[in-house]
């Protein structure tokens, strides 16, 4: 799909198909979150690819909509500040640079005919304890992945001229 038109039209889906995500797509996103830029190109982050099926009780403990695991992935993109680079001032980049890895694997999905949805209304304590996540790795957001399973939605943004300003506030 043309860039243009893959931004314009990707969007949020929350009903999924059960079918499997072949291997091959699984890995075109994946590799996508991977050529994400990150600061000083540290990639402080880590993908948690998790398979669905039989585990849809255990999942929505971390996010309770029922739509959450009808895909047969979830993804959830985890944060490793340790590795991230640190400006002078003392932010840490590792959720930005997460964010934007996240923000690559949903466009390559959308361009793969996959659907997502950015999760980030979760709960922390559930995602941490329900994916086995170490001190010091921070769940930053999740996304079903699957095959939709309903139209488009209709999108509705800013105009550009309310997001934008040009030298000065």
């Amino acid at each position: 799909m043309e860039y243009r038109d893959l931004i314009r039209q990707r969007c949020s889906v929350r009903r999924f198909r059960p079918d499997p995500v072949p291997e091959a797509l699984q890995n075109e996103v994946l590799e996508a979150a991977r050529a994400a830029p990150s600061a000083a190109n540290r990639q402080p982050f880590r993908l948690i690819v998790i398979r669905t099926e039989g585990r849809k009780a255990e999942l929505e403990r971390i996010y309770g909509r029922p739509w959450f695991a009808e895909a047969p992935l979830i993804v959830c993109a985890a944060a490793v500040p340790s590795e991230a680079w640190t400006h002078t001032d003392g932010t840490n980049y590792a959720w930005v640079d997460t964010a934007i890895a996240m923000d690559h694997l949903i466009l390559a999905a959308a361009n793969e005919g996959l659907g997502t949805c950015w999760v980030a209304a979760f709960d922390r304590a559930a995602a941490r304890e329900v994916l086995g996540l170490p001190d010091g790795v921070e769940p930053v957001a999740f996304t079903p992945l699957g095959y939709p399973d309903e139209p488009p939605g209709k999108k509705v943004r800013k105009p550009v001229n309310e997001l934008v300003k040009f030298d000065r506030w």
